[in-house]
């Protein structure tokens, strides 16, 4: 049995994309599979790795537990957006120069998580960073340069 397909426009990246889906099709697999967006990571599938994090109207989202169909006149972020043209982000041009990657297949969804919380509180403190990032995982542990990583972008992001 075939479920009907909904369709639906998605703004990612700043640019309407047409699509359209069975109703439970979730943002990862339709970012994926229907936009071609492959930078977002899918990892446990569950929400608690966070390699799928997106941004949402500017809040990180596990792309993997929410649908498509929810997301209808909502401004989707993903890593791709990033960059402006060859000029990396400041998120993704430190975590070049710190090292703040190894296998790189969680970095995707740090990239988002930091991008969203030092978009939001340029002046969040090393603690609180740091409980911010511990919510994705990272399999090669390579956190100490991944928090590095955001902490030279959020001293090249601040005001």
């Amino acid at each position: 049995m075939n479920a009907e397909r909904v369709e639906l426009t998605l703004t990612v990246n700043g640019e309407p994309r047409a699509v359209a889906v069975e109703p439970r099709k979730t943002l990862a697999d339709t970012l994926r599979e229907d936009c071609g967006l492959t930078g977002t990571h899918l990892g446990c599938e569950h929400g608690v790795c966070g390699a799928c994090t997106v941004l949402v109207d500017d809040e990180p989202v596990r792309s993997c537990l929410m649908f498509a169909v929810q997301c209808s006149g909502v401004e989707i972020r993903t890593v791709e957006g990033l960059a402006d043209g060859d000029r990396l982000h400041p998120i993704q041009q430190a975590f070049w120069e710190h090292h703040g990657l190894q296998c790189g297949f969680c970095t995707p969804g740090f990239l988002m998580l930091a991008t969203s919380v030092l978009e939001a509180r340029p002046d969040i403190g090393d603690e609180e960073l740091r409980e911010v990032l511990a919510s994705n995982l990272c399999r090669c542990t390579g956190y100490q340069n991944i928090i590095t990583s955001v902490h030279a972008a959020r001293d090249q992001m601040r005001p």
